[in-house]
């Protein structure tokens, strides 16, 4: 299985553990993930101004490179997921922003959405299986008490994500269950870390981070395991003495498989 691999300038610096697992973990269950060449930043946030097309233009180039390479897109990072779903959605579906990128950019084919837009954890899943990742687990990590955080990118907008039911996810938890671990339900699972509120209010990601952190440990976590490189910063940033440790989803899956 081979995939072109989008993984967006967070995990060239910041998150560099969240890159190097998703690549070592995927060669040992059998996926190629080929880093899209002369790839460009996504813009970092989704506009939602439809006349907001320049900070589109990037996530357009990188979409239309898959394309004409013939391969479905792969995504890591959260954030960069959340913004080039989206632009690829409206390149598919609204006919005012389609014209005005493609005949801003000029094409050789117009671009029309014809990109297919994947979470690695979605490849896990679907393409993989959680119960071929099972079979691998050299290290399961049996009694581990890990909660899964979703946050808001990965789930919202849900009719245009399409990556799990948005009130009650299961993809993580089904995914920490293949590694071993015990999965713990908690409330805030799915509820935003308050990440892009920091520029404004430094105090609204610490209030809200802080309530996912206690939440879940007031249900039993341990852990808990992110794809959000923006939810990562957060909630590290307030678990300091609860006891909780934070990680990516590809350590504990580099863990479990025994890759170092």
């Amino acid at each position: 299985m081979e995939f072109l691999y989008y993984p967006g300038c967070t995990l060239k610096n910041k998150a560099k553990d969240l890159d190097l697992y998703a690549r070592r973990t995927a060669e040992a269950l059998g996926v190629t993930l080929t880093e899209l060449p002369e790839w460009q930043c996504c813009g970092g946030v989704y506009p939602l101004g439809r006349d907001e097309i320049a900070t589109k233009l990037s996530s357009v180039r990188n979409l239309i490179a898959a394309r004409d390479a013939g391969r479905d897109l792969v995504t890591v990072c959260a954030a960069c997921h959340n913004v080039v779903k989206q632009v690829n959605h409206d390149m598919a579906t609204d006919d005012y922003i389609r014209t005005r990128v493609n005949n801003y950019l000029q094409p050789e084919t117009p671009y029309e959405g014809e990109t297919q837009v994947l979470h690695l954890l979605e490849v896990l899943r679907d393409k993989v299986g959680f119960d071929a990742i099972r079979e691998k687990v050299v290290k399961p990590l049996t009694g581990r008490k890990i909660g899964a955080y979703y946050g808001c990118l990965l789930l919202r907008p849900s009719k245009v994500l399409a990556f799990d039911d948005p009130e009650n996810p299961t993809i993580i938890e089904d995914f920490l269950r293949a590694l071993g671990a015990e999965p713990v339900i908690y409330a805030q699972r799915n509820e935003c870390c308050g990440a892009y509120a920091a520029i404004e209010n430094e105090n609204v990601p610490k209030k809200r981070a802080g309530a996912v952190l206690s939440n879940a440990k007031a249900n039993g976590a341990e852990e808990l395991v992110t794809a959000c490189p923006l939810c990562m910063y957060n909630l590290k940033k307030q678990a300091d003495g609860t006891g909780v440790k934070v990680t990516y989803f590809t350590e504990l899956l580099a863990e479990a498989l025994d890759i170092r």
